[in-house]
């Protein structure tokens, strides 16, 4: 297949370009900085775009098969002023709405769309499991997941078979939130965030690139989906499982008042969470390398 990936300089996206290259996928990537992913390696074209105008995808939608688009502004990367929120909503929203209106706009339609989302569409939902069916929430993450999920809705009224894939934590050493985690560890300073006891729904890198790869070419793969590992685990024993793994104590929680003081409302990226399970990709029979923790962070932490 011809795939068109936007945000291919992230961390999912650079795994899923090698990952789609490696099982004989042609891959053009789009960046606002190109030199970025300049390294992509062979086969692997790379066309600026700045996420918002829809007129420079015309052409390359009209030659592919399949649109990735994972593009939008890390949202931990700062603490959550009025003016970082706006920034994180826009560059999802205004970057899908180009995009839709590019796919809308040509001749050939491709066959299929997936759209980067996250469980925190759901917003906190306690100890209750979480499955696609699940009503949004309605938190700051929660209301962007929707604008951003809605942004895209003519795709599928078009007929094009229209993939949502709400993430979880996504586990790597090259990035996203886990080297943040494991820091205070190193320096036998690492515990629980709060209570701990809200659940933190994460998956293994190599399962999120996989779970793409396998809606991306399940032909009957369609509508929402979670992209997280099928056994969640709390904050307080995902904190136990690491200090484990790491050889160090999980012995001093962050205070959640510390948190907050801290990092104002961002702070509910560390104190709240759900426990969401990816039912529809387990009846559709993707095969999970890491349905488990512990030996999720061994594998990351051995390589």
């Amino acid at each position: 297949m011809n795939i068109l990936i936007s945000g291919g300089s992230g961390l999912v996206g650079r795994a899923l370009v090698e990952e789609l290259s490696s099982a004989g996928h042609r891959c053009t990537v789009l960046s606002r900085t190109p030199a970025r992913v300049a390294d992509m390696g062979e086969g692997v074209d790379v066309h600026p775009w700045d996420a918002f105008s829809s007129d420079p995808l015309l052409d390359l939608i009209s030659h592919c098969d399949a649109v990735v688009h994972l593009a939008g502004e890390s949202i931990g990367a700062g603490r959550w002023t009025a003016k970082r929120k706006k920034r994180i909503l826009e560059s999802r929203v205004l970057s899908t709405q180009a995009m839709t209106a590019a796919v809308m706009a040509v001749s050939s339609l491709p066959e299929v769309f997936l759209q980067a989302s996250a469980v925190g569409y759901y917003g906190p939902q306690g100890d209750a499991e979480i499955g696609e069916e699940a009503s949004p929430g309605d938190d700051f993450l929660a209301s962007v997941c929707r604008d951003w999920e809605a942004a895209s809705e003519g795709i599928a009224e078009a007929g094009v078979r229209r993939v949502l894939l709400r993430t979880g934590i996504v586990l790597s050493l090259s990035g996203g939130a886990l080297p943040k985690m494991a820091l205070p560890f190193r320096f036998f300073a690492g515990g629980p965030a709060g209570n701990g006891r809200h659940w933190l729904p994460w998956i293994h890198l190599n399962d999120e690139v996989g779970a793409i790869r396998f809606l991306l070419e399940h032909p009957t793969a369609s509508g929402a989906f979670n992209l997280t590992a099928p056994n969640p685990v709390t904050n307080r024993d995902f904190s136990r499982l690491l200090g484990q793994v790491l050889h160090r104590p999980s012995l001093l929680p962050a205070p959640a008042f510390g948190l907050r003081l801290l990092l104002g409302e961002m702070a509910d990226l560390l104190l709240t969470g759900q426990r969401a399970v990816p039912k529809r990709l387990l009846d559709l029979g993707y095969p999970f390398r890491f349905p488990d923790l512990e030996p999720a962070l061994r594998d990351i932490f051995s390589a």
